[in-house]
Formats: structure tokens, sequence, C-alpha cells
């Protein structure tokens, strides 16, 4: 239980309220997903449903938080660092994960809620907290008093990805080259389809592209794909996309759909696909789809190499090229053996 002293650390301001902050059940599964759904900053990549096609890979160490009244409030997915079981991070099958709430856990609260974490954690027998902040661009609220809590906490900013993401309401005008590979791709007659049903016919694509130019293969194998797809069968969440041309696959990308912002999780081509503008087709079909229904946001992920300190300017480069700006994944680590000193503060 977070207490009002605790949380108010000599602060001036309105002390926090009462919240309890416990470990995650199995029988909190509905109302998980529920609350991720009405959240301020979820997406459902938070959701147990998604969570749950890892399996067992990871060693859960969930979190939920809860109001005076057993009001489910706030989630914090997390699980054991399986290359270091002495630290526990938010999460490590996700891009990011961070703490979703629904927008009642803010300011001295949110960091009331922060110190009780590090609390659970330490008494828990565990050194480290690695936070994966959710991306502003994710927020269908502003939502970053997480960022002001792991300040007043003393974290320790430990990565930082740079992702393009393309303003879908304000568009830049792609350049001059993506124009002409649009061209290239309608006068060759390349066209976009939408559907599983070709996932078996664009994974080789994908991973012979990942093995060739990075020599490594995609984050989810075939089999995962299609629990993914298992899982989420409506396509509103994750979907895919393929250029065909003369019906066979030359292209295509997985995208994953959560208001306010469609992300291009994979996308490759084969030598026909990248002579002809393949890949300008399937981004290009993905957005007009986001468009259409209401998205703000197109983001393409980060173009990072070596635990972020290295960019691949082309690839960023490529991605900027169709009318997007930078934006910045940042994850952040907190020493649990040490106690907080934001109470100096």
């Amino acid at each position: 239980m977070v207490s009002e002293d605790d949380a108010s650390s000599g602060s001036s301001s309105e002390p926090a309220r009462a919240w309890t902050v416990r470990p995650y059940l199995a029988t909190d599964n509905d109302a998980w997903d529920q609350l991720v759904e009405i959240s301020c900053n979820g997406t459902f990549l938070h959701t147990r449903r998604f969570l749950s096609h890892e399996g067992d890979r990871f060693e859960d160490r969930s979190l939920v938080i809860e109001d005076h009244r057993g009001r489910l409030r706030g989630v914090l997915p997390s699980a054991v660092d399986p290359a270091d079981p002495s630290r526990v991070v938010s999460h490590p099958g996700l891009t990011y994960g961070g703490l979703v709430h629904d927008g009642s856990i803010r300011g001295e609260d949110l960091f009331a809620v922060f110190r009780s974490v590090v609390g659970h954690y330490r008494d828990g027998g565990y050194e480290r907290f690695w936070y994966k902040c959710i991306p502003m661009i994710h927020h269908r609220i502003p939502a970053q008093d997480d960022l002001y809590a792991l300040f007043r906490l003393h974290a320790n900013r430990r990565r930082c990805d740079l992702s393009v993401s393309i303003n879908l309401q304000d568009r830049p005008r792609p350049d001059r080259m993506r124009r002409k590979r649009q061209r290239r791709a309608a006068q060759h007659g390349l066209v976009a389809e939408w559907g599983w049903g070709r996932l078996e016919e664009f994974w080789p694509v994908l991973s012979e592209n990942l093995r060739a130019r990075f020599d490594v293969a995609p984050t989810h194998s075939l089999e995962e794909m299609r629990l993914l797809a298992d899982l989420f069968p409506s396509e509103r969440e994750i979907a895919l996309v393929v250029a065909t041309l003369e019906g066979a696959v030359v292209a295509g990308g997985v995208v994953f759909r959560s208001l306010p912002v469609v992300h291009l999780q994979y996308s490759a081509a084969n030598d026909v696909g990248k002579d002809l503008g393949g890949l300008d087709v399937i981004v290009e079909a993905s957005i007009a789809q986001a468009i259409s229904e209401g998205y703000r946001i197109f983001d393409f992920g980060n173009s990072n190499e070596d635990g972020g300190w290295g960019l691949n300017s082309s690839l960023y480069d490529f991605k900027l090229s169709f009318g997007g700006g930078g934006v910045a994944y940042e994850q952040y680590e907190l020493d649990l053996a040490e106690p907080s000193r934001s109470a100096e503060h």
C-alpha cells in the first residue's frame, strides 16, 4: 500500500491518494484487458491476450494498481530479464512496456505508485528495474508523468532508439524518389492485397531479407505469427498486406494497429519487389487505410543497431523519405539496491 506520507516526499503539493500495488493474477485477465482498452496510453500489445502468445518464455512479474475502493486503475506488464535474473523488465517481450492506466494516476499519485513498484521489486530480491517507456505517439491523452517519476527516482537512461513516424493529419509530401517509385509500381501492375492467406508466401521473403541484410531472423516465427493471427482474427489489431505482381507476392508487411497509431512491424521485398517499388506499394496502402479509419500516426519503427548506439542511416533516410520525422523510444533503469534519494528533492 502506498501511504500519503510516502507520497508527499516533502512536496508542497497535495499528497497522493492511497493506491495498492500487487502482483498480477490469472483471474485479473479480463479486467486487465478491459483497462488497456479504455486506457489513455495502452496498446493491444499490453493486453494479456497478446502477451499470452509468449507462452512460458518469460517469468512473469506483472503488477496491477488498484485505488482505495479496489478498482483496477493501472497495469504494469513486466517479467524477469531472461539474460539477467536479478533484473525485472517492463517488458522483455515488447518494444515498449510501461505503466498503462486509465488517466487517474497522475503527478504525485504516479510518483507514489512508482515508489511502491520499486519497493515491491526490491523486497522480491531484484536489484534493478528496466523500464521501457511508451512513446508519446501511442498516447490517446498525453501521459508522460512516468518520465517525471523516473527523474524523481534518479533513474538512468540506458537506451534510446530512433523511430520514424508520419503525422497523417498533416503529412509532408513524400520526396521525389518515393513518387517516382510509386509511379513505377503502378506502371508494372503491382497491386496491394490484404489478408492472412498470403502469410506463408510472404514469410520466406521476410526471413531471407533479414538474413541477407542483418544476419538475423524475424522476432516472431511463422508459427508465432499464425498464433497471433488466430488470437486477433478480426485483423483490426494485426493485419498482413502484400504487393503482388501477376498474382505472386513480391513484397509485404505486417501492421500493428492500435489507435491512434498504425505501426509497420515487418516489411520486406524480394528482388523483383525491390526493383519495381513493392515496398512503396505496401507503405502507401497501409497509410491510405490508416487515414480512412481515423488513425493519426503511421510509425515505421526504429533503425538502430548496437543497442541503440548505432543508426542505420540509409534505412532511417528511406523511412524519412515518405514524409516522416524522428521519434525517440526511451528506456530507463532504476537501481533497486540503493534506497531512493527522491525525498531529498
